[in-house]
């Protein structure tokens, strides 16, 4: 496995995105405990979570629950392994996601995610998502006030634009130490965000760093896609999936990149992190860098 730092932690180059195991689809939990083993074991020490990864209305907090349940069933010592959470979310339980970034709940939020993980402190707390009926100021205040509280050891803002980045980086200073984004061959929107993190010294999370090169991404509507072919056809030349090819080009992009796959079964997990050995010639990212 290799190593990136998220602020002054050292973490594994693929983090677990935990989100799959209790959402809608879910696997049991026999088969989800199973999955979080199969990151541990192959040197995976970034877990991320979120109080509003559950499927049912009533059963907030299911992902982190089930995180700390593995973790403490592992049998090995987990004391290295970061987990971070996030807040600002919600599912009333009907398939959608609500967004609620007032300074009150975003702390009730922390306080309940300490709880749910078994820890004095939360390693990594992120604010989910802006709340466009608050204030972004007062959103990130919040995290501010968690760290010097000492709910929090280090914040992170997820699903923003540059503005909010600098916005919150002149408030928590060097308390914001990571952004998590949606980035992947499909999906390459937050450049603007990744290069600006990268200026920064600031973790880049891609979250869905997968998007774009599933089997069913070879054939568009016009025939082959530029980038699943792309993807595709390296991954074959290394005689590896198209998967370990997608998170290989995420890391090549910044040092400060940390994708996070998600998985629902052992199998998963260990090829995505199998990702962290693979290098990538200088051709070969400048090669799916113009794949779009």
């Amino acid at each position: 496995m290799e190593y990136r730092t998220i602020g002054s932690t050292t973490v594994s180059a693929i983090g677990l995105g935990a989100m799959p195991l209790s959402i809608e689809g879910r696997p049991d939990e026999r088969r989800a405990i199973a999955t979080v083993h199969a990151a541990l074991d192959a040197g995976v020490t970034l877990i991320d979570t979120a109080d509003s990864y559950h499927w049912h209305a009533d059963e907030a907090g299911h992902n982190e629950l089930l995180v700390a349940r593995a973790l403490a069933g592992h049998g090995s010592d987990t004391s290295e392994v970061l987990v971070a959470t996030k807040g600002g979310r919600g599912r009333p339980g009907d398939g959608s996601w609500t967004v609620t970034g007032t300074p009150e709940h975003l702390k009730r939020a922390a306080e309940a995610s300490v709880k749910r993980l078994g820890v004095e402190a939360i390693g990594l707390y992120q604010l989910h998502k802006p709340d466009p009926a608050v204030p972004w100021a007062d959103s990130v205040g919040a995290l501010r006030e968690l760290l010097d509280a000492g709910t929090i050891r280090a914040a992170g803002i997820s699903n923003v634009s540059t503005g909010h980045l600098l916005d919150a980086h002149a408030i928590l200073g060097d308390g914001l130490v990571s952004v998590q984004n949606q980035y992947s061959p499909a999906v390459r929107g937050s450049e603007p965000q990744l290069r600006l993190s990268t200026q920064l010294g600031l973790a880049f999370l891609a979250w869905s760093p997968l998007g774009g090169i599933s089997r069913s991404s070879l054939d568009g509507p016009s025939g082959p896609t530029s980038a699943g072919t792309a993807f595709h056809h390296i991954a074959a030349e290394h005689g590896v999936s198209p998967q370990q090819i997608a998170l290989a080009w995420l890391l090549a992009r910044s040092p400060t990149v940390i994708p996070l796959p998600g998985a629902s079964r052992p199998a998963t997990i260990q090829d995505s992190a199998r990702a962290a050995g693979l290098k990538l010639s200088e051709a070969e990212v400048m090669r799916l860098d113009d794949a779009r």
